[in-house]
């Protein structure tokens, strides 16, 4: 495959093989619109590897489509964004926010939707777990944080609508004025609790879809087009045959996409995503140990679906880091480099250069307040001299020595031994190594700062290295003094070299 090259017209062509080519039409688009358009290279890969492949039959070349970028997608609504998506062939995969950060780093690693997860919010809001601790005006309340920080629209988890269908249609109005492209609307009783933990209960089928026709009749009251996802729990509440019923109830009356949650094979995705074959499905693909099996996003898009999510991933790799954050500061030390951003790095995530580039177009002459450099450095003079004056009227002032090993050993040339005396010629080694096995220290200090030692290394304090150092001063070459797992996990050893 040759590097794509643009044209006079706005068009990329990608030259697969002899016999094919790819060709996207790109009119022109500003950088982010190129952004966005660029954040399909894993379906275009995967299209060449299908087209090229002579043993299947080729597909057809998606990415013309998916590729299209309009002048008018900066000021078209959150719902119509998301509805372009649902119509560009392929699968499209959605990791689950919790808060504006989260979201904007999904942003930025290209996705072109996400949601919130209710599990993954009830989490980081109030350490709480998902079983209905969280209310309406909470979860409201973090979506508006959520969707005004990015640009990409964001599917919002309205839970099971907070009480009967006036609260659905309370609920989706609240979401619609939050700024959400789709809402999540499930058939749970309350206290409701995520899909995949035990003794999940669901209303009547009969509720549940006047739920739906709620959501949907608020909608056109409202004048939106907002995304609404019909979800039903009956899975693992009732039986497969109960959701596959309540899937197609929900269709009917105007569900846009349809998403049955823990369903339990491969076999229940494939059927499921038989009913209704018009209406979008959505799986969820629950990390670390739900009742649906994980397929990768090529085997979602052969059984059939068209959204995928991922609940749990930046929360639980977010509460991995915190920990192993903690352990290390606990312990005297800061979290290895690979796993903390630079400072640099933090501030470009958070906007702090945007926010200095754009401040300084509304910089004034006030906030810029003029230096006269001729009064400046006289003041300076005169400071030099007044101080020149006071030194010279108190002779006895203090002078300080700072004792540095060399000087050390000027004061032991005499040949006498004191507390620690050829300790200079010797340093210490710490090394630390961490319970997954990545180095977390390695440092080198003269071996006279013992005191210094224990602030680096906590774990030290009450070892007596004073005397294992005495105990080897006299062999040459370094020597192990302590190999040894501190209460973390983490190994420690200390080397006289």
């Amino acid at each position: 495959m040759k590097l794509p090259v643009a044209s006079n017209d706005g068009s990329l062509s990608l030259s697969l093989s002899h016999s094919a080519s790819l060709r996207l039409q790109l009119p022109s688009p500003p950088p982010h619109s190129l952004r966005q358009s660029l954040s399909w290279r894993p379906s275009i890969k995967r299209t060449i590897s299908l087209f090229t492949n002579p043993q299947q039959k080729p597909v057809s070349l998606v990415m013309a489509m998916s590729a299209r970028i309009n002048d008018e997608s900066a000021v078209e609504s959150p719902a119509k964004a998301l509805r372009k998506i649902l119509e560009m062939p392929g699968v499209h995969q959605g990791p689950a926010c919790f808060d504006a950060l989260s979201a904007k780093l999904v942003e930025r690693a290209g996705f072109l939707y996400c949601f919130t997860s209710g599990f993954s919010i009830s989490a980081a809001r109030l350490a709480l777990p998902d079983t209905g601790y969280i209310s309406y005006g909470e979860m409201l309340d973090q979506g508006q944080l959520i969707t005004q920080s990015v640009s990409i629209p964001v599917i919002g988890d309205g839970d099971n609508g907070y009480g009967n269908a006036m609260n659905v249609k309370r609920t989706v109005k609240g979401y619609i004025r939050a700024g959400f492209a789709g809402i999540i609307l499930e058939d749970q009783v309350s206290p409701k609790a995520c899909g995949h933990t035990q003794g999940r209960k669901v209303v009547s089928r009969e509720e549940a879809v006047l739920r739906i026709k709620a959501a949907v009749d608020a909608r056109k009251e409202s004048g939106s087009d907002i995304v609404i996802v019909a979800r039903t729990d009956s899975r693992q509440a009732v039986s497969l045959s109960e959701s596959l019923r309540r899937a197609r109830a929900f269709a009917d009356v105007g569900a846009d996409v349809l998403f049955i949650d823990a369903l339990a094979s491969k076999d229940e995705m494939e059927a499921f995503c038989k009913i209704s074959p018009k209406i979008p499905k959505m799986a969820n693909m629950l990390e670390g140990g739900g009742k649906t099996p994980i397929l990768n996003p090529l085997e979602l898009e052969e059984v059939g679906f068209k959204l995928v999510v991922y609940p749990l991933s930046l929360v639980g790799v977010s509460i991995r880091a915190m920990q192993d954050a903690l352990l290390a500061i606990k312990g005297g030390r800061l979290p290895s480099p690979g796993t903390l951003p630079t400072f640099g790095e933090m501030k470009e995530i958070l906007g702090f250069n945007s926010y200095y580039e754009e401040e300084r177009k509304y910089a004034s002459a006030v906030s810029q307040p003029s230096i006269k450099v001729g009064s400046s450095i006289n003041s300076l003079q005169r400071r030099v001299e007044d101080d020149s004056e006071k030194k010279d009227q108190n002779p006895q002032s203090p002078v300080v020595e700072v004792i540095t090993p060399e000087i050390y050993r000027n004061y032991d040339g005499d040949g006498s031994k004191g507390p620690f005396s050829g300790i200079w010629s010797r340093r210490l080694r710490v090394k630390i190594t961490g319970r997954d096995g990545f180095e977390r220290l390695d440092v080198r200090i003269p071996a006279g700062f013992l005191e210094g030692l224990t602030n680096i290394v906590p774990a030290l304090g009450g070892i007596n290295i004073k005397e294992l150092m005495d105990d080897a001063a006299g062999e040459v070459g370094g020597k192990l003094l302590l190999d040894f797992i501190d209460g973390m996990g983490d190994r420690i050893e200390v080397f006289l070299e």
